[in-house]
């Protein structure tokens, strides 16, 4: 085991000149964000000349930028369509009559508050798939410290699934345990060395026959999905040296989500979609499935990260000096938007979650100096992902604010000299046409919006009043953008350039009302 490869804060190094080394590289993705939004002040008042040209060329690459990731967007579209239209299991039994039935899907759900009704609907996803229950391996994985209530709910859950799949196991991880942060990576890791223990080796199952997938509590698969899985991972020439991403796609609950959250949910499936078109950039995300043997290889996930969904990504990366890769499989998991008590709990809720996404910021420390400790990555992959993941974390806190504020900064700051110049007439008008422009990509949305919106349940006047506002709360976009997506990754960059590092927030999930499921 390479020593690097479970490192995740600068503290965790006993060598000083490492540990700095590493402290810089935790510094550098805020640093960086808070140095354009000063540079982008400071030359608005110094030279508003320069920055009025900067801005217009921001504007006009963001518009190409938009309308290239949209054809991509409408591609996968078609392709996740199509997927969904294909019999998998019966193309494993054309392709791989001989290998398909060898192999098992170990499938691990961490809960930590989720209610019966949340856990229910992800069960009863997997006895509606199509794959043979008989190859499947189904973990429960509750946390201690959530007792009686994980436990009312785990009762429930075996008593009436157990019996229905070749092995069930429910797992209730300790608390407190030294040098962990609570959170998911903890969970799944102890509940599968469980597995391991219980199951897999006292059964002697071959580890190359196993293939994991890392759900949310809240994750329902489409009746294909594992024979789809597995159909990706044969197909490969080298499938150990690969995760297997799906497209999460929040709409279990959508119907019931305020407007805020639902172009919040429908943002992250259309970029989570979109990023399947992109094989050689995409990393691990939320739900996503890894063969087992390769994960016993490095010791499975990290317990003392928050964001272990793309860190394990990185973690086989550098473990495999490369040769590791994430395939598309263009096809849905389904999971829940933020929905809580009350609007303002929803607001707090959403806030919350897009900055422990933004927290996954601290990857960019941990493969930027696994790269320095790593010759044997090729340094065409590494310029590849890691300009890729630094530019992506960089936009997400910055671009929103350049395009909204960015056309105004030179009028308020440039003083009345840049006032009587030709280029403070026109710099407003121009901006706000090619952002005019850019909003084509919103038709896109909208046209995709309403093509995945689960069956709504309710009356029909009621389905047509809450179409038209789905319609209408595409024009909230500038607000999420800026207080629900740039701030809170500004916050998360800045709270690791301070050293004041974050914990794990599990996002509460609630069904507010009976009427409304896929």
């Amino acid at each position: 085991m390479k020593n690097y490869l479970k490192i995740d804060k600068a503290i965790e190094i006993e060598e000083k000149k490492e540990r700095i080394i590493y402290r810089i590289l935790e510094i550098f993705p805020g640093a960086l964000t808070w140095l354009t939004l000063f540079l982008l002040i400071f030359f608005s008042w110094q030279n508003p000349v320069w920055t009025a040209a900067f801005v217009i060329g921001f504007d006009t690459y963001w518009f190409l930028k938009s309308t290239y990731l949209s054809f991509h967007l409408r591609s996968a579209f078609k392709k996740m369509k199509r997927n969904l239209k294909t019999d998998w299991l019966e193309l494993l039994k054309k392709d791989f009559p001989e290998k398909w039935q060898n192999f098992y899907h170990l499938i691990i759900f961490p809960t930590y508050k989720e209610p019966y009704e949340v856990l229910k609907g992800s069960f009863q996803s997997l006895l509606n798939s199509d794959f043979p229950k008989d190859r499947m391996i189904v973990v429960l994985a509750c946390e201690k410290k959530t007792l009686p209530q994980s436990y009312k709910s785990s009762i429930k859950i075996e008593k009436e699934f157990s019996k229905k799949f070749f092995k069930f196991l429910v797992t209730f991880h300790p608390d407190n345990i030294e040098g962990e942060i609570a959170g998911k990576g903890a969970n799944e890791t102890f509940a599968i060395k469980i597995a391991k223990s219980k199951i897999i080796d006292k059964l002697k199952i071959p580890y190359e026959k196993i293939i994991v997938s890392a759900f949310d509590a809240d994750t329902q698969v489409e009746k294909g999905y594992f024979s789809c899985l597995l159909y990706h991972f044969l197909k490969e020439k080298d499938p150990y040296h690969a995760s297997y991403q799906p497209v999460p796609l929040f709409t279990n609950n959508l119907w019931e989500a305020p407007g805020i959250s639902k172009i919040m949910a429908l943002s992250s499936s259309f970029w989570h979609l979109m990023n399947q078109e992109r094989e050689e950039k995409h990393l691990t995300f939320s739900s996503h499935s890894t063969p087992f043997k390769s994960l016993v290889e490095i010791g499975f996930w990290q317990t003392n990260v928050v964001s272990e969904d793309s860190r394990i990504f990185w973690n086989l990366f550098l473990a495999n000096n490369g040769n590791w890769r994430v395939v598309s499989l263009y096809y849905p998991v389904y999971m829940d938007a933020n929905v809580a008590e009350s609007f303002f709990k929803t607001f707090i809720n959403l806030y919350k979650q897009q900055r422990r996404w933004a927290y996954g910021c601290a990857d960019i420390a941990y493969f930027l100096y696994g790269f320095l400790k790593n010759k044997k990555v090729p340094f065409s992959k590494k310029l590849n992902y890691g300009f890729f993941t630094i530019e992506g974390f960089w936009s997400w806190a910055t671009n929103s604010l350049i395009i909204f504020f960015g056309g105004w900064l030179p009028l308020i700051l440039g003083g009345e000299k840049f006032q009587t110049m030709i280029q403070s007439f026109s710099l407003p008008t121009l901006t706000s046409r090619i952002l005019t422009l850019a909003m084509i990509g919103i038709v896109t949305n909208i046209w995709l919006t309403f093509q995945i919106l689960p069956p709504f349940k309710g009356e029909k006047n009621k389905k047509i009043k809450q179409c038209f506002l789905m319609f209408l709360q595409w024009f909230l976009i500038p607000f999420n953008l800026i207080i629900l997506a740039s701030i809170p990754a500004i916050e998360a960059q800045t709270r690791l350039m301070l050293g004041k590092y974050m914990n794990f927030w599990v996002t509460p999930k609630i069904r507010k009302t009976k009427i409304y499921s896929k």
